[in-house]
């Protein structure tokens, strides 16, 4: 059962950016995002913007931040925080996850997990899911939040009637 949850409307990509830039500056080391949803529902975007996003805060250089979908793992420095990229779609069991150095990762830095599934019982309890859906348009994407730890709400109230809506 979730200690909080919210629901997101992003018009666009460009919303999608402007959803990880605000939440970016939040972070602390130790914020674990698993990020759900089918191939082009914008996961890989949402950590793209959510990286520069930090980077920008942080005064470090914004760097290219391509898909980990064949390196399985992109990390980034800034002068606060490692943040680690990770695309688990090519794993075909959790004792993998152990190998990249992940789960260590998930204490230090700030993570975000494509293909989440693919941990298995290794997803941190304390993480945040985000499951990414298209919306009514094409570039329109709904974004399902959900945590145990009620935490999470408070780095996301700020924003919340930006983005979210009832149905």
């Amino acid at each position: 059962m979730s200690a909080w949850s919210a629901r997101f409307i992003l018009s666009s990509p460009e919303a999608t950016a402007r959803f990880a830039g605000a939440i970016a500056p939040r972070l602390a080391p130790g914020d674990v995002f698993l990020l759900d949803g089918p191939i082009g529902a914008g996961k890989t975007h949402f950590a793209r913007a959510l990286i520069h996003a930090r980077q920008s805060a942080d005064g470090a250089p914004v760097e290219d931040v391509p898909s980990p979908t064949f390196t399985l793992v992109q990390t980034y420095e800034t002068p606060t925080v490692e943040i680690w990229h990770a695309d688990l779609y090519r794993l075909t069991h959790p004792d993998d996850v152990e190998e990249l150095g992940l789960t260590d990762a998930f204490d230090t830095a700030i993570c975000l997990v494509e293909w989440p599934d693919r941990l298995g019982s290794l997803a941190p309890p304390g993480a945040l899911s985000l499951a990414f859906t298209p919306g009514r348009t094409d570039n329109e994407r709904i974004v399902e939040a959900s945590a145990t730890d009620p935490r999470w709400g408070m780095i996301f109230d700020p924003i919340e009637g930006e983005f979210s809506y009832d149905d």
